[in-house]
């Protein structure tokens, strides 16, 4: 009467819906590709014109800084080439010091315009990396932060009074 046969199989059928996980690598991939498409795919819309704001003003004195450095650089070439029928933009302006003072000043400018530059794009692959892996971090008013009394007993058993983060998700 109650045969095996008889019942059903204790497995539940379940709809086939994939539930697609937010990938840390792929949203790493698209930063590095281009700048912004890693945010973009975290939904995070509002870093995109930071990232390009922070790059492009940090390209931009690059250029203008290399544009000055060869015009002085010129300058300065000019002054030491030792022929008296070339004459440079700032001929009684500014002395073979001052040309050479602006020239690495504007060198170091530049240099330092791209390492920024550079920085702003490694910074945009970090975020978006770091971003996707707490994509699905549960952020709710359960969420708590407090500091409690503690007393904890050291290596040498002796009692250590202070203070403890306590986080509750």
């Amino acid at each position: 009467m109650f045969s095996q046969n008889t019942f059903e199989s204790d497995t539940i059928a379940v709809d086939s819906v994939k539930i697609r996980k937010h990938s840390p690598t792929l949203a790493t991939l698209l930063s590095t590709a281009i700048p912004g498409a890693g945010q973009v795919y975290n939904k995070k819309y509002w870093k995109v014109p930071i990232i390009y704001a922070g790059m492009g003003t940090s390209l931009y004195f690059a250029f203008s800084n290399h544009s000055n450095y060869k015009k002085y650089k010129e300058a300065y070439v000019t002054r030491l080439d030792e022929d008296e029928t070339t004459i440079d933009e700032f001929d009684g302006l500014l002395t073979d010091e001052n040309l050479r003072t602006n020239m690495d000043a504007y060198r170091r400018n530049r240099d330092y315009s791209y390492i920024i530059a550079g920085l702003f794009y490694v910074m945009n692959i970090v975020d978006a990396t770091v971003d996707a892996h707490l994509f699905s971090f549960p952020v709710n008013d359960n969420l708590t932060f407090h500091f409690e009394p503690s007393i904890q007993l050291t290596q040498n058993n002796q009692i250590s009074n202070g203070f403890r983060l306590v986080i509750k998700l």
